[in-house]
């Protein structure tokens, strides 16, 4: 198995990754083709394909802020069981990061993910993908180190209809596993950034926002 990183949309096994997520992921949470061309450029975002025999299997795309010392996974999609995808997935970025926080100068705080959370939304089908079963990835989230960050979470819709997504966590994987709270400030600055490309933010979010400003700390719970 193969991990090719993505940087143009003009790359086939872009269209094949971007069908992949159509086929896995509500609307909502899916970046129309044409507006990836400036994300995939940026330095700060990668984007990596599982390729296996030809085909994507896999994908993974993920950040790292120097300045905020944090990293956020934006998605990882397995498509098939047998292959140990999401294993081949979680290595190849871990490392890649390890190397792109030395590279800073730093050793990274953590990793931020938004995680759904099924015994809240019940239907959500992701394109009958097994291994995708919201069930399913909380369990594996929770195994490799993610915890809940102990706040309402809501975030806006990549449709940028000003819709708020309900449904899901923002976790947070600490690279000391002791660690049992982070900065409000430290998450208010991450979310304003992480959503600067979507202009349309719904009035939830906004509220979400003002209400962690009004914090010190926010605490780390299990899944």
């Amino acid at each position: 198995m193969e991990y090719i990183r993505i940087t143009s949309i003009e790359d086939p096994l872009f269209a094949k990754m971007h069908q992949f997520m159509q086929s896995v992921f509500p609307a909502e949470e899916v970046l129309e083709f044409s507006l990836w061309q400036e994300p995939l450029q940026d330095q700060g975002l990668r984007v990596y394909v599982a390729v296996h025999e030809g085909e994507v299997v896999g994908a993974t795309e993920y950040r790292y802020y120097p300045t905020m010392n944090v990293a956020m996974t934006d998605f990882t999609i397995i498509g098939k069981p047998g292959l140990s995808i999401g294993r081949f997935l979680a290595k190849n970025r871990e490392a890649d990061l390890l190397e792109w926080a030395k590279a800073s100068g730093q050793t990274s705080l953590g990793m931020f993910a938004e995680i759904y959370d099924p015994y809240r939304v019940e239907e959500h089908s992701f394109g009958k993908v097994k291994a995708m079963d919201p069930f399913v990835r909380r369990e594996v989230l929770s195994h490799l180190g993610y915890k809940r960050l102990d706040f309402p979470y809501v975030h806006p819709s990549w449709e940028n209809d000003g819709t708020a997504v309900e449904g899901l966590d923002l976790g947070f994987m600490p690279t000391d596993d002791s660690l049992t709270e982070l900065p409000a400030s430290l998450i208010v600055t991450f979310l304003t950034t992480y959503y600067t490309v979507l202009s349309n933010k719904p009035q939830a979010w906004l509220d979400m926002i003002e209400s962690l400003k009004q914090k010190e700390t926010v605490a780390l719970k299990g899944l």
